[in-house]
């Protein structure tokens, strides 16, 4: 190169990043036509990392701090540029800065519903919707898989596939964490940590760490949901068989209310009414007894009828049939129901 070349090429002494907005990821210092001044300054600020590129290979990763470029701060850039550690000169190299800051407030769902299996019923379908958070965490992987040579590679372009992902490791989740559905459906904490720690590889291999994950809304079946607000009643009455057949007549009553509204005038409708009324009735009125027993346990007991307890066993069996009802709950609701023949 001739010494008027050299006085016009321009030289860089200066490298750095300051981030001018939201969802970028990675960024290529210009260096068209321009050479880094050996001895010149990099600066890394917090939220930052910087990644050297020689020849198409990564020589160096920097994190947050300031560099003098010399031989002995980028050893494996000396060592691809065959430099003696006296000779001082100007280097080619690409400049890739990173942000590390978490990319908050991401959103994921699930466009369509899609089919899980489940220990207790089989397949399910389902559609949930919530937001997660991450970081770049290795550079490296990050340059070398997903941002490459790209000027700018933004938050946008990634999340895409990363919804992506997401929606391919639901059903896994749910099958590693060995939790029922119906309890992960009950507790959307438990499930977003399961979903979190299936997703935490998948993330990793790219470059990424996954900070957080919520999920904010989950819609089932409406016959699944059904029996999700039937568990969920029978955990408020727990084990306590008065309240159990209070609880499952209050059910019924919005649903013979219903009934005898749909039948619309008439003697039929005349006659649904009433039945619903002396339905009414005899729940008033079983509840008064159930009072009564309780102060008079003698004579409760004489109360009780064996076609009575055959019913509601018959009930209860259908109730562990249809998982509302787990094993043990059926067993210590049926020794309490026997206890009453005594």
């Amino acid at each position: 190169m001739g010494l008027m070349d050299f006085i016009k090429k321009q030289f860089i002494d200066v490298i750095q990043w300051t981030e001018d907005g939201d969802g970028v990821l990675s960024w290529r210092f210009p260096m068209a036509g321009m050479e880094i001044q050996y001895g010149a300054s990099l600066t890394v600020r917090e939220s930052q990392m910087a990644v050297f590129v020689n020849e198409g290979k990564i020589a160096d990763v920097f994190g947050p701090g300031m560099y003098k470029l010399t031989t002995q701060t980028i050893p494996v850039l000396t060592y691809l540029k065959n430099w003696d550690k006296l000779f001082e000169s100007p280097f080619k190299s690409d400049v890739y800065f990173f942000s590390t800051r978490q990319q908050v407030d991401q959103r994921w769902g699930t466009p369509q519903p899609i089919t899980i299996r489940d220990k207790d019923f089989g397949a399910v379908r389902l559609r949930a919707f919530g937001n997660y958070n991450y970081s770049i965490a290795d550079p490296r992987a990050f340059h070398t898989k997903i941002s490459g040579t790209r000027d700018t590679y933004t938050v946008g372009e990634l999340d895409g596939q990363l919804r992506g992902v997401i929606l391919q490791h639901i059903s896994d989740a749910i099958a590693q964490s060995g939790v029922p559905f119906l309890d992960l459906a009950a507790n959307q904490v438990e499930f977003a940590n399961a979903l979190q720690k299936e997703l935490a590889p998948a993330f990793e291999a790219i470059g990424l760490k996954l900070e957080g994950m919520t999920v904010q809304n989950l819609s089932l079946p409406e016959e699944l949901q059904k029996i999700l607000d039937q568990r969920i009643g029978m955990g408020m009455v727990g084990n306590d068989m008065g309240k159990f057949m209070q609880y499952q007549t209050g059910q019924a009553i919005p649903e013979m209310a219903k009934a005898a509204g749909s039948g619309g005038g008439g003697v039929a409708g005349d006659a649904m009414g009433l039945g619903a009324g002396i339905a009414m009735g005899q729940v008033l009125a079983q509840n008064l007894q159930q009072g009564l027993q309780g102060a008079h346990p003698a004579a409760a007991a004489a109360t009780v009828k064996p076609e009575d307890v055959m019913a509601t066993l018959e009930k209860l069996g259908d109730l562990k049939a249809k998982g509302i009802l787990t094993q043990e709950e059926f067993d210590a609701k049926k020794a309490e129901l026997l206890k009453k023949l005594v």
